[in-house]
């Protein structure tokens, strides 16, 4: 029997009027009625995939941003009206002229330009468009992700190719946004939904196992459930206490990342203390009230608290964690939080905050794309933004106290940079938590960073593959852009330094790279690309070459300390590293330093070779 659309069509989108009525003008229900008319005759001749009528897909967009993200009705209308402009004959000025130059904008940024040629494909142009809404109005990425997530509940009807390529466009650019936004459930379901059809198999099997774990724990995670409730009730503390399984994304992605299958991954489950704040208490104050009785009952688990009540996710979400330990012997996750942190959650940026994290970050969001914008175009583009914007992040702090926020992995050069360009240029070594530590050296959350520079230290190429933030990689990228090009690249095989007998081959681009004349590379590009080869001068001067000799020598007392002395004191040079190994009385050592010229390698080599009871002195290549 064919379905009655008219019927369920008028139903969906009398649905929306409900919703909106209650904080709708008698005005405004008009021109929301008006739209859905206009797109209900615009669209009248589509069908989706699924062969119903083209029109309940904007009626659930709609519905989508009334219900579920609680926008405004410029942005309602626009979620009926955001494919008119792209499908249909209907232009962008009848838009204007029929519900104004906001409603226009709004359509406008979610309409698709077609193009001759894209900068780099339709769908970065498209990223490109949706973004550079941020730096005048949020709206339009709302009522996108609504679009997105009504496209991702009816994916099924779309061909494998299809659904790999919108899954993937989620995956990558919309789930993340959402969190970004403190769109916890919007992402969550995101996220989910582009697993499952990106990765159908690992879907269904990460989804039964945690159907039969769900079954199985049941009755003791009830139990604890109930212990949780029945401690705060009897204490005068109405809760509400659920427990919940992380969906089947997370659990794939913690298994990834600590490489545990799922039967030995810990917190697979958490459980939620919901509270209505204490009379007489701020939200925190009930927080750690909870906290406190619960740990009277229950043991603690030491470093198990998360408090991002004081210290937010820079999208937004507070609560405060414990591990507390079960009657079955296990450490249970557990999150407390008041009904505004967890309304705050599902509406993200536009609940309201008693300090606005979200406009903070929208603010920094639209600053720094401008920034990226005006360097950076296509893919690179997108890639700075993600990593700039899409990665979980960690709050640490200087030693006065003042919070930084940065991309999660981030490293002690990217905290010098987020500080100022001048101290991660000049960074020489840092202290976290009062220990001496590398650059190089990953942050965690909630710790205490003093960074130490040196006028003589200045960026290195290699500092770009330890960075991720944007604002560490551009300063780093426009240091190196400053400088003037290398005249040639020494082979990294043979690595030559100055006074060796070398030789060049200039490439078809005109990069000429010097290699030793004994090297394999440098032989074997003679004998097929001779015409290629140029005379080079290398000589020494100020720059230090690194390389590395190897030590053999009997084994005796003072033994290092005498390599060092010859090193360090009579040649005056800084070693870099030293290793050591001794077997049956044999000592091999490797030390590495700074030269300027062969010269002065054949001249620490023959220091070397003077030391008592050493037999063997080479330089180590690669």
């Amino acid at each position: 029997m064919d379905k009655d659309y008219d019927s369920i069509i008028n139903e969906r989108a009398q649905h929306v009027f409900d919703v909106m009525a209650p904080r709708t003008s008698d005005e405004d229900l008009v021109r929301l009625r008006d739209a859905f008319e206009l797109a209900r005759e615009a669209h009248a001749p589509q069908v989706r995939k699924t062969g119903e009528p083209y029109i309940l897909h904007p009626i659930a967009v709609a519905s989508i941003a009334a219900e579920e993200l609680n926008l405004d009705v410029n942005s309602i209308i626009a979620a009926f009206l955001h494919d008119v402009v792209e499908d249909t004959p209907h232009p962008i000025e009848e838009i204007s002229t029929r519900f104004g130059d906001d409603v226009a904008f709004l359509v406008n940024v979610l309409t698709k330009k077609e193009k001759k040629n894209y900068d780099m494909s339709k769908q970065v142009d498209n990223f490109k468009q949706i973004l550079s809404a941020i730096q005048h109005d949020i709206r339009p990425i709302m009522v996108k992700l609504a679009d997105r997530l009504h496209n991702m509940r009816t994916l099924s009807s779309m061909g494998p190719d299809k659904q790999m390529k919108i899954a993937g466009e989620t995956d990558y650019f919309y789930a993340p946004l959402a969190n970004r936004l403190g769109l916890y459930h919007v992402k969550t379901e995101l996220e989910n939904l582009s697993f499952r059809f990106r990765c159908p198999h690992d879907f269904e099997e990460i989804s039964h196992l945690i159907e039969n774990d769900r079954h199985q724990q049941h009755e003791r995670l009830e139990r604890f459930r109930v212990q949780l409730e029945s401690t705060l009730a009897e204490a005068g503390m109405s809760v509400k206490v659920a427990v919940e399984y992380r969906e089947p994304y997370s659990i794939w992605r913690k298994m990834r990342k600590f490489g545990d299958d799922f039967n030995h991954l810990k917190y697979r489950h958490f459980t939620d203390i919901i509270f209505k704040t204490a009379e007489g208490m701020d939200d925190k104050e009930t927080a750690l009230h909870i906290y406190s009785i619960l740990t009277d009952r229950f043991k603690e688990k030491p470093g198990g608290i998360s408090n991002y009540i004081d210290s937010p996710k820079e999208n937004g979400y507070q609560s405060f964690h414990v591990k507390l330990l079960a009657d079955f012997g296990r450490w249970q996750e557990v999150h407390i939080s008041s009904e505004r942190m967890v309304r705050n959650s599902r509406l993200g940026y536009r609940a309201e905050r008693s300090q606005d994290y979200i406009g903070r970050w929208v603010d920094k969001f639209r600053g720094v794309l401008r920034e990226i914008s005006s360097h950076t175009e296509g893919i690179d583009f997108m890639e700075k933004v993600t990593s700039t914007f899409y990665n979980d992040d960690i709050m640490v702090f200087t030693p006065k106290g003042k919070a930084v926020v940065l991309p999660q992995k981030s490293s002690l050069l990217d905290f010098a940079y987020e500080i100022s360009t001048e101290l991660g240029n000049h960074a020489k070594y840092a202290r976290v938590n009062g220990f001496l530590s590398s650059m190089k050296s990953a942050l965690r959350r909630g710790d205490v960073v003093e960074i130490f520079t040196d006028p003589n230290v200045h960026p290195k190429k290699e500092w770009l593959d330890i960075v991720v933030s944007y604002k560490a990689k551009e300063a780093i990228e426009s240091y190196l852009a400053a400088q003037p090009a290398p005249k040639f690249y020494r082979c990294e095989c043979c690595l030559p330094i100055p006074g060796e007998e070398v030789v060049g081959f200039r490439d078809k681009k005109g990069t000429l790279t010097i290699h030793k004349r004994d090297c394999p590379i440098a032989i074997r590009l003679a004998s097929q690309f001779g015409d290629d080869i140029v005379s080079v001068e290398f000589e020494p001067d100020d720059t230090l070459y690194p390389v590395t000799v190897t030590v053999k020598a009997v084994d005796r007392f003072h033994l290092f300390l005498d390599v060092v002395d010859c090193i360090s004191n009579k040649l005056n040079l800084n070693i870099d590293s030293y290793n050591s190994t001794c077997e049956d009385s044999i000592v091999t050592s490797q030390l590495s330093f700074g030269v300027h010229s062969y010269e002065e390698l054949q001249k620490i080599i023959s220091h070397i070779y003077g030391i008592r009871d050493v037999d063997e002195v080479k330089r180590k290549l690669k």
